[in-house]
């Protein structure tokens, strides 16, 4: 066996999951925050197939930027090494990727377009795009947030239903169930996008 097979060879089965999607013009998306909900995913990107489950290793959530949408801070992911976040993955067609960027607002810097590799239950490693927040920010406690990073109730309630919705594990949807909130009294309309 000569020195170089081995390495194609694991290419080509961490590869050979996603062959049929780049043949398809479609790649996955991770979807961490309130994305995991299939209705919320589906108001700006109403042809996302939800395609499973998956964790994301050596990174850990955090809250970023404010949004008016949600009357609080969005869910972000930060390198963290030991950590892990479990998440959505949604098969997308190529040119669907633009209402994403605009939901989470690209155009403005708020988020950028990262490729992360996802693990699923099964073991298999998949590569997918992320969304990540331009800016850092220092890392609290999500369980005592200082109130300008909290997020809103809606927002979290959102997060848990799509968690629960997607079989994401029990320890980790409990985990969801800590974070602080902001007391903002707000519901979002998730209706689709017209």
């Amino acid at each position: 066996m000569k020195g170089g097979t081995i390495p194609i060879c694991f290419y080509m089965i961490l590869t050979s999951s996603i062959g049929s999607l780049m043949a398809t013009n479609k790649s996955l998306y991770f979807g961490y925050g309130s994305n995991l909900l299939e209705r919320r995913m589906h108001r700006s990107n109403p042809n996302a197939v939800r395609y499973g489950k998956g964790v994301l290793k050596d990174y850990t959530l955090d809250m970023g930027t404010y949004g008016n949408f949600w009357k609080g801070c969005g869910a972000n992911i930060v390198q963290s090494p030991g950590d892990k976040v479990w998440g959505a993955l949604w098969q997308l067609k190529d040119e669907d990727f633009v209402n994403l960027d605009r939901q989470e607002s690209v155009h403005k810097n708020v988020y950028k377009r990262i490729i992360v590799q996802i693990e699923t239950p099964e073991g298999q490693k998949l590569n997918a795009i992320a969304y990540q927040n331009v800016k850092q920010f220092e890392r609290f406690d999500l369980t005592n947030l200082p109130t300008e990073r909290r997020p809103s109730p809606a927002y979290m309630d959102v997060i848990i239903k799509g968690a629960q919705e997607t079989g994401l594990p029990i320890d980790y949807i409990n985990f969801l169930k800590t974070i602080s909130t902001n007391g903002i009294d707000h519901v979002p309309n998730l209706d689709p996008e017209k």
